[in-house]
């Protein structure tokens, strides 16, 4: 599927966390929410990115925005995750790559020349109305944090 553009209908969606409670996107009508993808739990791309987020979720909760990761692998390893590296938001086991696919997210890598389908790192602002405000196709895991905040307090 392809990427969703600025200003179109963020499509809905509706998964476990780490804990098994069950998060959609309607939960959060009225509300900014951060989507992000990342590729795997437990790498150290991912574990940068997701700490980031961990760092400044009280400036995020400052501006009443809800950071939501999303990646392939179940609950369980959601969970070890999240205790692992303290991360105090919900991370969506998306094991059939279903919402990853929905927000095209699911793409084509490559690796030492191996050609693979796999979660692209992309983030998703999406506003209180539920539209996409802003897309990052390119992250930079260690700074990306801030970029999200800074474009949410120009929401």
């Amino acid at each position: 599927m392809p990427l969703i553009e600025d200003g179109q209908k963020a499509p809905p969606f509706s998964l476990p966390d780490q804990s098994g409670t069950t998060h959609s996107l309607k939960d959060y009508a009225g509300k900014p929410v951060v989507l992000y993808f990342y590729p795997k739990d437990d790498t150290p791309g991912c574990t940068s990115e997701a700490c980031s987020f961990r760092d400044a979720l009280p400036d995020f909760s400052k501006v009443k925005a809800t950071v939501l990761g999303v990646s392939i692998l179940d609950s369980a390893s959601k969970a070890k995750f999240a205790r692992k590296h303290s991360l105090n938001f919900p991370l969506l086991a998306d094991a059939d790559h279903a919402v990853a696919d929905r927000y095209g997210a699911w793409q084509e890598k490559s690796m030492y020349g191996r050609k693979y389908m796999g979660v692209a790192r992309i983030t998703y602002l999406i506003d209180a109305s539920g539209k996409v405000a802003k897309r990052w196709d390119k992250v930079s895991v260690g700074t990306h944090a801030d970029e999200v905040l800074a474009a949410l307090k120009t929401l």
